[in-house]
């Protein structure tokens, strides 16, 4: 039983939008099986690894994954027969290599992916250890203890996740002040169903985005925040003290190149750098806000360096979270880390398209003293790949969506079942 690599196959399955993405099964020479599906994002930023897409109009509006399969189950499969799936740093690096280019343009970030992922399960069951602990062994991190994240339920959905009108992508809550994640994720599911009332008394559409977050059709972002603010309280939670608020405002959708300048939508103003780090504030000082993703344009690295600094001058401990910034990419971190632009990152293991290499990012951000937020995407599959992973890495916090859809409660199910595992080995 040597744990050798006998075959890889990929397949087309479709993601929580219904769009195509892969499916990677490895099976080794002991007949163990396991298999990793590939989540997909809408709001992506430019300089992630490639989505590879088949581009046939005939299929899948050209969003097909025929080609990203065949790379998988041609070259991949003939390159990586016989490895021991053990080696995931071993595996990740050929692949790499076949590829040959620093976007994964000739395999596919997706491609890759989900053979890394696969390959990373199938040694977790070779080697009989839960997946986070087999990643965190793999990886030399060492823990004795293994912290659960927070979760960040995003339970009013905006930007291009939904069509409710809302410039600004996600609305959070995080239920910080709340010890257990048993109790954590009770409080959000109450959460959540406390605001679809407050919705429906209103006349409020409860109709779910991309996230599995409401998006009815505000009249503005203040009103988003008063809203969930009332379902905290009518839940019986404290705003501020158990439940904190968090946004993703995804400022690349609503930032126009040519003008310089930010287009908030619904109240229809426009904004320059310094307005909109201005209404953050603002924000900030009247709600229990303590995080902001993406608040400016992914290009615009001076800009990122003068929220922080402008919010360190007003003593506002908060966490400024790089996504599109970073892309999980450490190049890219290294300069926003020496640039001093956020303390938080976003790590997304398809915007680079191996596990080693999300490590490697985790490993700078943690070095650097910034927290840790592991992230799904808003097309998702069931795979709780990203629960794990979160626990492995000891993240802070863990984005996997709403309290609804079946792809965001896996995640969440997930950390419900470690932290019982971890207790019974108490």
């Amino acid at each position: 039983m040597l744990n050798k690599i006998k075959k890889i196959q990929a397949r087309e399955v479709l993601d929580s939008r219904g769009n195509p993405t892969l499916k990677v099964e490895v099976v080794l020479d002991n007949k163990i099986k396991a298999t990793a599906s590939v989540p997909s994002g809408a709001s992506t930023g430019e300089f992630e690894a490639l989505e590879m897409r088949d581009g046939d109009i005939k299929r899948y509006n050209g969003k097909g994954v025929l080609k990203a399969c065949e790379n998988v189950n041609k070259k991949i499969n003939k390159i990586l027969k016989g490895e021991t799936v053990t080696n995931q740093k071993k595996i990740d690096k050929i692949m790499l290599d076949l590829d040959g280019t620093e976007s994964k343009s000739n395999l596919g970030a997706n491609a890759i992916l989900g053979v890394s992922l696969a390959c990373a399960r199938a040694g977790a069951i070779a080697t009989n250890k839960p997946l986070y602990k087999y990643i965190a062994t793999s990886y030399k991190l060492q823990a004795t203890s293994y912290k659960l994240p927070t979760p960040m339920f995003n339970i009013l959905n905006g930007g291009k996740h939904a069509d409710s009108g809302l410039a600004i992508q996600e609305f959070m809550i995080a239920p910080i002040g709340i010890k257990t994640m048993k109790e954590k994720i009770r409080a959000g599911s109450e959460i959540f169903h406390s605001l679809k009332k407050i919705l429906l008394n209103r006349g409020y559409s409860t109709g779910i985005g991309d996230e599995g977050g409401f998006a009815p059709k505000l009249e503005s972002h203040t009103e988003a925040f008063d809203l969930i603010l009332g379902a905290i309280k009518k839940a019986g939670y404290q705003a501020g003290k158990e439940i904190f608020l968090a946004i993703d405002a995804a400022a690349n959708s609503f930032f126009i190149p040519e003008d310089n300048k930010y287009i908030l939508k619904p109240e229809n103003i426009s904004l320059d750098y310094n307005r909109l780090i201005a209404l953050y504030m603002e924000w900030i000082k009247k709600y229990p806000l303590i995080s902001i993703e993406d608040g400016l344009n992914e290009n615009n690295w001076d800009d990122w360096e003068e929220m922080m600094k402008k919010l360190k001058s007003e003593n506002l401990r908060m966490m400024i979270v790089a996504d599109d910034l970073t892309v999980t990419n450490v190049t890219r971190l290294k300069k926003a880390t020496e640039n001093k632009c956020a303390n938080a990152i976003i790590i997304k293991l398809n915007q680079i398209g191996t596990l080693t290499e999300t490590m490697e990012c985790v490993k700078m951000a943690q070095e650097a003293g910034w927290k840790i937020i592991v992230s799904h995407r808003s097309g998702e599959t069931c795979d709780d790949f990203i629960a794990d992973l979160a626990v492995a890495v000891g993240a802070d916090f863990l984005k996997a969506g709403s309290l609804s859809r079946g792809e965001r409660l896996a995640k969440y199910n997930r950390l419900m079942e470690i932290e019982k595992e971890k207790l019974s080995h108490c």
